[in-house]
C-alpha cells in the first residue's frame, strides 16, 4: 500500500527514523493487535500504538469505568462513568486517529474464548490486573507462537518482559508458576505516572516487533526491564531461557 500525503503528514516523524521509514509505516498500517485490559497499562499502551498507526486494535475488556480508575486509565474521561471501558477506549481511540479500525469485545478472556481471540491477531499485549490472565496469555500465545508484550505494576514500581515464542524465555522461565499472596494494586495501591511508564515500553516493543526494528539476542535470551519509582532506577537485567519450562519444545522448530 502507498501512503498518502495526509499520511505522510500525520507519520512523519515515525516516517524519518532509520529503520522505520514507509515500509515500517505500512506494516504498521497492516498490523492488527490484540490489547487485553483497558485500565492503568492498557490506556497508554492503546494510545501510543493508535498514534502510530497500527491498522487494527482489539480491545478486551468485560469492566466499565469507575470514578477510582481516572487516577491512571487515561483513557477514560468522568463523562464515561458507568460505560464499557472497551466502547469509552475505543472513542477515544478514533477521535485520536480516525484510520485504526477498532475491534472490541466486551468480556473476560477465559480459557474458552482465549486462543479464539488472539488467534486473528498478529501481536498481543498483556495489560491485566491479575496473575491468571498473564500466565493464560503466555500459554496460549506459546501454542500459537504469537508475540506478545506483559508487565505488572504496584505502588510505584512495575516492570516489562517482551515474549517471541522460540526466540525468547516466555514468562514462564521467568517465573514458573502463578505466584500466591502477591499483594494487588487495591491493597497497596499505584501511582499513575507507573503504568504510564510501563504501557508505554509495551508499545514500543510492539511496534519494534512490527517494523523489524526488534531482532533476537544471542542464545535466545531475553530482557527484563524494571522501574523503581521510588528511587528512580531503570534497569535491565537479561533473562535466560529455564531448560524445564514447557516452552522448550519451541526452541528450535
Amino acid at each position: 500500500m502507498a501512503l498518502t500525503e495526509a499520511q505522510r503528514s500525520r507519520y512523519e516523524r515515525n516516517l524519518i527514523i532509520p529503520g522505520i521509514g514507509e515500509r515500517g509505516q505500512e506494516l504498521l498500517a497492516r498490523a492488527r493487535v490484540l490489547i487485553v485490559g483497558m485500565g492503568g497499562l492498557g490506556s497508554p499502551t492503546a494510545l501510543y500504538l493508535a498514534a502510530a498507526g497500527v491498522g487494527t486494535l482489539g480491545l478486551i475488556d468485560s469492566d466499565r469505568v469507575e470514578l477510582s480508575n481516572l487516577q491512571r486509565q487515561v483513557i477514560h474521561t468522568v463523562s464515561r462513568l458507568g460505560e464499557p471501558k472497551t466502547a469509552s477506549a475505543a472513542r477515544t481511540l478514533s477521535a485520536l486517529n480516525p484510520e485504526v479500525n477498532i475491534e472490541t469485545f466486551q468480556e473476560r478472556l477465559t480459557p474458552e474464548n482465549a486462543a479464539e481471540r488472539i488467534l486473528g491477531f498478529d501481536v498481543v499485549v498483556e495489560a491485566c490486573d491479575n496473575f491468571e490472565s498473564k500466565f493464560l496469555i503466555n500459554d496460549v500465545c506459546s501454542t500459537l507462537r504469537k508475540p506478545f508484550a506483559t508487565a505488572g505494576i504496584l505502588a510505584l514500581s512495575g516492570q516489562a518482559q517482551f515474549v517471541a515464542p522460540g526466540r525468547t524465555p516466555c514468562l514462564r522461565c521467568a517465573l514458573p508458576d502463578v505466584p500466591e499472596g502477591v499483594p494487588t494494586t487495591s491493597q497497596l495501591g499505584v501511582l499513575g505516572a507507573v503504568p504510564g511508564i510501563l504501557g508505554s515500553l509495551e508499545a514500543l516493543e510492539v511496534i519494534r516487533w512490527i517494523t523489524g526494528i526488534w531482532k533476537p539476542q544471542p542464545e535466545g535470551a531475553g530482557s527484563l526491564h524494571t522501574v523503581d519509582g521510588e528511587t528512580m532506577r531503570l534497569h535491565t537485567v537479561r533473562l535466560s531461557r529455564r531448560p524445564d519450562c514447557p516452552c522448550h519444545t519451541l526452541w528450535n522448530t
